[in-house]
Parts: structure tokens; C-alpha cells; sequence
């Protein structure tokens, strides 16, 4: 009998279907089984047959009582000599069965065994892993464990683990295509798949889902049609609340705005000159505001820099939108079953691009930009790359809240109103948050459980050329959103409208980046 430890689900009147992780011993099944489950069990560490002991776990369970159990098994070891020994026997499968080898001293042999016999007795679908970044020719074990394995008569889906950071799709199905020719000789390989311990999408679940079921028999359908609904709904849930999470943060931003006391002419030009002398580096010592990271020269305190009163209220923006950010991006995480939280390096330094319905004049324009020569560069630069970013050295947001030139005078100016004047985000700085928190998504979305504490990277290159082409055809709507945000200051009023708009984009994005899975979207 297979092995029924605590963490089994209890029978119930339903259909039990049964996964069965299996692969060469250190090929990650444990680290994938965490990812699946969303919760941490067994053991990981990097050395061989860590998993001695068969051990199944819910992944699933239906209103009507069916379940999905995935079993973690232990590891093939010295595959190539127990193949020459089950092929010298009559009856394979039963010599192996039915062998004693020391647990201790022919581990490799003993581990081997009880991952045949958990699949002889439960498995109703074989998901085989192994190490993408290995060439197939040069995993001489594959081919020794998949004649193995057949030997029991279970179908079985091969499993591209280990694969690395997420790549264009194309990339993946070249690499797949690598591999189901290599294993074409063997017929119990039904499919080869693409789903990384480390760096899966939930929608590759859904891939996996369809292979599933195309392969079960026929007396599963029922049971598995009502989990695989389950499955793929519970992804798009996750999804929903994730794009909700987001549209309301973006609403907050959109409808923020910050009072501000208005001088003359005079007085401002005399306020910027004394802020940006206080600012210039002395023989020996720093600016207030320190060195600009971005090897821009010397950072003028924001408090005194630009106009005063302009700067603290740039300032108080800026410390909303960073903690505002940081507690979205948290719950994000928490909502996707993940440990950490949102990394402090990427929070930073929210400054700048701001607007209103009224220029300042050209001239205190000229004399701001000729002053601070390319204090917005890097933010424009990050807003052209899809706003918030992940990894070393990425942050949101310029030191200053300069355009630099003429073009100061159309970037930054002020709301004036009954309230008085007041200062806001600016269109472009909005759309570049949009596609920001589109990025977030992704990078939490990709994040295995098993790797353990969330921790951010780089987005790949051809996420941002996605992100980008996903938002840029919908800027007149996020515009008229931010238009409309203009006349008040309700957020709960925005959330709505942009949580369609930015689920749409979503939706679009993980259809561009998976085709495949998107193509069944309930």
C-alpha cells in the first residue's frame, strides 16, 4: 500500500485524483510541490535523496467532494544500473517491488523503489521532472527512468523545470520542442510541458491542467471536469483581487493632491537661488540633500527646493505615494501566498513631475530649468521602461520636480481652486504607475513559493516591450480617468472604472505572454 501520512486528505465521497511528482533525486519535486500547493511541506536542500518517504497532499477539492492529491516522491538514484538489472528479470516490475535493499547503505536503489511502487499504487497521472538547463542527450537517466517508469503503465507529462529566469514564449516552446523529440521513443511520454519551480505563472497551471485531463481515463472525467473549473477559477480569482488591489491604488494616487502657499515672482526666484546655493557642493562637504545617486551632481533638500512651499508639498506626495506603494505591493504579495515583503531599495526617492490647469510663466520656467540641468532625466527614464521596477538600483521616481527648460512650465504647475492651490501627479507620471503596477503583478505573480521569501528582480526586457504595448493604446481612457479625477477627490469613485480598465489590461497581458492558456479563459 502507498503511503497515507496526516497531510493526506480524508476519503469523502468524492473522487480522489491522484498527481505524482517523480524525477532523478535532487530535480527540484519538493520546491514545485510548495509552489503548487502555495504552502510549505517536506524538505528542501541541495544535496540527494533529501525525500525518503511517498507523501500526498491536497492541491484541491470540489463542493461535491472530489479532490486533487499531489504526491511528492522520493528521488530515482543510479537509474542506468537498476535498469540493467530489471531488464535481466522476467518480471520487472514485480523483482523490483519486491527487492530488499539496505535503506542506508543502497539508498540510491531503496529511493528508487518507493517512488515505482507510489506510482503503481496511486498515480492516475505521471508529472516527470527534470533539468531543463541539462542538454537531453547528456541526461543519460531520463531515458533509463522513462523506461522505468513505463513499466507501471501510467501516463506521463514531462515537466521543463529549472529553466531559469521567464523568457518570450517562443523561447520555451523551442526548448520543449528539444525535449519531446528527444523522449519521442518512449510512449508513455504524453506531453511535454514548460513549468518552473522558481519562476512559474499560475496561468501555466492552466496549460497543465488541459494536459491533464486529455490524458486521464475516461471512467475521471466527470470528477476531473469539476476540479479543472476549480483549478483555472481559483487562479482567475486570485487575479481579480491582485487587479483590484492595484486599481485602487492607482486611484489613491490619481485623486491625491497636496495644499500649497503661492508667492511672487520675486519672492520664488529669490527662494529657488538661495535652495540651489545651499545645495551646491562646498570644497570638503555634501549637499543638504546629499549626492544625487544617479551622478547627477548634488541633490537640493526637497523641503527647500523648488519654491518652498512647493517642495514640502512635493515631498508629502511623494512620502504617501511610497508608503502607499510599499502597503499595496505587501498585500499583493500576501494575496499570491508568499512570505516578505516589498523591498525598501525600490520605494525610494518618489519626487517630482507634477501638474496643474495653470502655467508659470516662461521666463521662472527658463531660469528652474537652466538651474537644474536633467533633474527628471532618470524618472522619465524609469517611466519609459514601465515605472516601478524590481532589482538592484531601480527606483521610482527623479530627485526633482523639474521638466528642465521651457518645457518646466508645462509639467509642473498648480490646481488652483476655492481650496486654493494645490499640487497633484501629473498625467504622465500616472501612466507611468499603470504600467508600474502592471510589472509588480507580474514579478509577484512569477514568484515560486518554494524559492521562499519573496524577493524582487529585474523584469525581464520583453515584459517591459509587452507592458508597454498592452498600455499605450489605452491612454486616452486612463487620461479621461485622470481628467475626471481632477474634479474630485473621492478614490472610491475612480476604482471602479480602473479596476475594468486595468484588468483588461491584464487579461491582454497574460494572453500576449501565454497564448496557450489564455485561449480557455472562462
Amino acid at each position: 500500500m502507498a503511503e497515507t501520512p496526516a497531510s493526506a486528505p480524508a476519503t469523502g465521497s468524492g473522487r480522489h485524483i491522484h498527481l505524482n511528482l517523480v524525477s532523478h533525486t535532487n530535480a527540484g519535486k519538493t520546491t514545485l510541490a510548495r509552489t503548487l500547493l502555495g504552502r510549505d511541506i517536506g524538505t528542501v536542500r541541495d544535496e540527494a535523496h533529501v525525500t525518503e518517504l511517498a507523501e500526498a497532499h491536497a492541491l484541491l477539492e470540489t463542493a461535491a467532494g472530489d479532490a486533487l492529491v499531489l504526491w511528492d516522491t522520493p528521488g530515482f538514484g543510479d537509474s542506468a544500473r537498476l535498469l540493467r538489472r530489471l531488464k535481466q528479470s522476467a518480471h520487472p516490475l514485480g523483482w523490483l517491488l519486491g527487492q530488499v535493499w539496505d535503506r542506508l547503505r543502497e539508498r540510491p536503489l531503496w529511493c528508487s523503489q518507493q517512488a515505482v511502487r507510489n506510482v503503481r499504487d496511486s498515480a492516475d497521472v505521471v508529472l516527470y521532472l527534470v533539468n531543463a538547463a541539462e542538454d537531453p542527450a547528456a541526461a543519460g537517466y531520463v531515458d533509463a527512468e522513462l523506461q522505468i517508469l513505463a513499466w507501471t503503465g501510467r501516463p506521463v507529462l514531462l515537466l521543463l523545470n529549472q529553466v531559469g529566469p521567464p523568457r518570450p514564449r517562443a523561447e520555451e516552446r523551442a526548448e520543449e520542442q528539444r525535449w519531446r523529440v528527444h523522449v519521442a521513443g518512449h510512449g508513455i511520454v504524453r506531453g511535454v510541458l514548460t513549468l518552473d519551480a522558481f519562476a512559474r505563472c499560475w496561468v501555466q497551471e492552466v496549460v497543465l491542467a488541459r494536459a491533464i485531463g486529455a490524458v486521464l481515463p475516461a471512467h475521471l472525467g466527470e470528477a476531473w471536469s469539476g476540479l479543472q473549473r476549480e483549478w483555472e477559477a481559483r487562479g482567475w480569482r486570485r487575479f481579480d483581487a491582485a487587479m483590484a488591489e492595484l486599481a485602487d491604488e492607482l486611484a489613491r494616487a490619481a485623486t491625491d493632491r497636496e495644499p500649497v502657499l503661492e508667492a511672487g515672482l520675486v519672492a520664488r526666484s529669490r527662494e529657488l537661488l538661495e535652495s540651489l546655493g545651499t545645495g551646491r557642493r562646498r570644497e570638503g562637504h555634501e549637499s543638504p540633500g546629499g549626492p544625487d545617486p544617479r551622478g547627477g551632481g548634488p541633490v537640493p533638500d526637497l523641503a527647500r527646493h523648488p519654491e518652498g512651499s512647493r517642495g514640502r508639498a512635493m515631498l508629502a506626495l511623494s512620502q504617501r505615494r511610497t508608503e502607499d506603494i510599499r502597503a499595496a505591493t505587501d498585500r499583493l504579495i500576501a494575496l499570491h501566498g508568499l512570505a516578505g515583503r516589498a523591498a525598501e531599495q525600490i520605494l525610494q526617492a518618489l519626487a517630482g513631475d507634477f501638474e496643474s490647469r495653470e502655467p508659470v510663466s516662461e521666463a521662472y520656467a527658463a531660469l528652474v530649468g537652466g538651474a537644474v540641468t536633467g533633474a527628471l532625466g532618470g524618472l522619465k527614464a524609469d517611466i519609459a521602461a514601465g515605472g516601478l521596477t524590481f532589482g538592484a538600483g531601480t527606483v521610482l521616481g527623479g530627485i526633482l520636480g523639474a521638466l528642465g527648460g521651457m518645457g518646466l512650465a508645462r509639467g509642473y504647475n498648480l490646481v488652483r481652486g476655492r481650496g486654493g492651490a494645490r499640487l497633484r501627479w501629473s498625467h504622465a507620471f500616472l501612466d507611468g504607475l499603470v504600467q508600474g503596477a502592471l510589472l509588480r503583478y507580474l514579478s509577484v505573480a512569477h514568484f515560486g513559493r518554494g524559492r521562499g521569501e519573496f524577493v524582487a528582480a529585474a523584469p525581464p526586457g520583453f515584459w517591459r516591450e509587452t507592458v508597454e504595448a498592452v498600455a499605450q493604446p489605452r491612454v486616452p481612457l486612463l487620461h479621461a480617468l485622470w481628467d475626471a479625477a481632477e474634479h474630485h477627490e473621492d478614490a472610491a469613485e475612480l476604482g471602479a472604472p480602473l479596476r475594468e480598465l486595468l484588468g483588461e489590461c491584464g487579461r491582454e497581458l497574460l494572453a500576449r505572454l501565454y497564448p496557450d492558456a489564455i485561449a480557455g479563459e472562462p
